[in-house]
């Protein structure tokens, strides 16, 4: 975003000190006496010039202090909705939210399959009544993933690179650079994924949008507040490539607004946000 100055008002300065000059009008003579008088002696008196010194004017000039930013190594944001993530810009190893609470605790295990994931307070309750209603629908949601710290994420980015080199950039990130951290994302799952692609056991696929669940979600997470991180097209500002599955939260008004100006998070963030931090 775009920071817009206004500069501030300049003080008017009035000089103070300088003498202001009043006529006082003589007084009217009564009954004519002064007629009878003999004129007065008049004694010239010198004249006392008043010099007047020019006050110097004051211009004030207004100076942009720029607002700080550390290192993004260094990055702890305040459990900011808006944080911005991507591959650039990363969080500090010492991050991790105030308010995670274990999905397993609210969640049915067909849900959660039993995974101790976690997830910010803030998104819990829409995250209930979301997967309540897709299941209305006869669907099968399933949470493969929540909140994630840094370590875990080092964990998790070690262990694509080592078992699917070629695909691990598609389904990790660095660790400082997931969203996951943020503990306000979740990643779904379908129960049709692995006989759309034909691999046993998969969780993980681009044509997760092609399943059931992922249609329902691409339509109707925006009513609940979670919107889609990384859709086609985004790779050149995001740095990740397409991820039906992975959903943010960012509440019901701002996911809203995305749909309708038809932007993606990051980007929307990009455009409108001072930069977070030093890569």
């Amino acid at each position: 975003m775009e920071a817009t100055f206004n500069p501030p008002q300049l003080p008017t300065f009035v000089p103070t000190g300088l003498a202001t000059a009043v006529s006082t009008p003589l007084p009217t003579p009564k009954n004519n006496v002064a007629a009878e008088l003999p004129p007065p002696t008049i004694t010239p008196q010198p004249i006392a010039t008043t010099t007047v010194t020019q006050l110097p004017t004051s211009t004030p000039t207004a100076t942009l202090t720029p607002t700080p930013i550390s290192p993004c190594s260094k990055r702890i944001p305040q459990d900011d909705l808006f944080t911005i993530v991507t591959q650039t810009y990363g969080l500090s190893r010492e991050y991790a939210p105030q308010d995670l609470v274990l999905l397993t605790d609210y969640l049915p295990v067909d849900v959660t399959l039993g995974f101790p994931t976690e997830l910010r307070q803030i998104a819990l309750q829409p995250l209930i009544q979301m997967i309540a209603d897709m299941q209305s629908a006869g669907l099968q949601p399933r949470i493969l993933s929540g909140y994630r710290s840094y370590a875990a994420q080092a964990i998790s980015w070690d262990k694509w690179n080592r078992e699917e080199p070629e695909r691990a950039a598609i389904l990790s990130a660095r660790p400082g650079h997931s969203e996951h951290q943020l503990g306000t994302t979740v990643d779904f799952g379908s129960p049709e994924l692995a006989g759309i692609v034909g691999i046993p056991d998969i969780q993980f696929h681009t044509y997760f949008y092609q399943t059931s669940e992922g249609v329902w979600l691409a339509q109707n997470a925006h009513r609940y507040g979670f919107t889609l991180s990384y859709p086609r097209g985004a790779l050149e500002m995001t740095g990740f490539y397409y991820e039906p599955w992975h959903f943010r939260y960012v509440g019901e008004e701002m996911a809203t607004l995305l749909l309708d100006l038809e932007m993606y998070l990051t980007e929307y963030q990009l455009l409108n946000q001072p930069e977070p931090c030093i890569p």
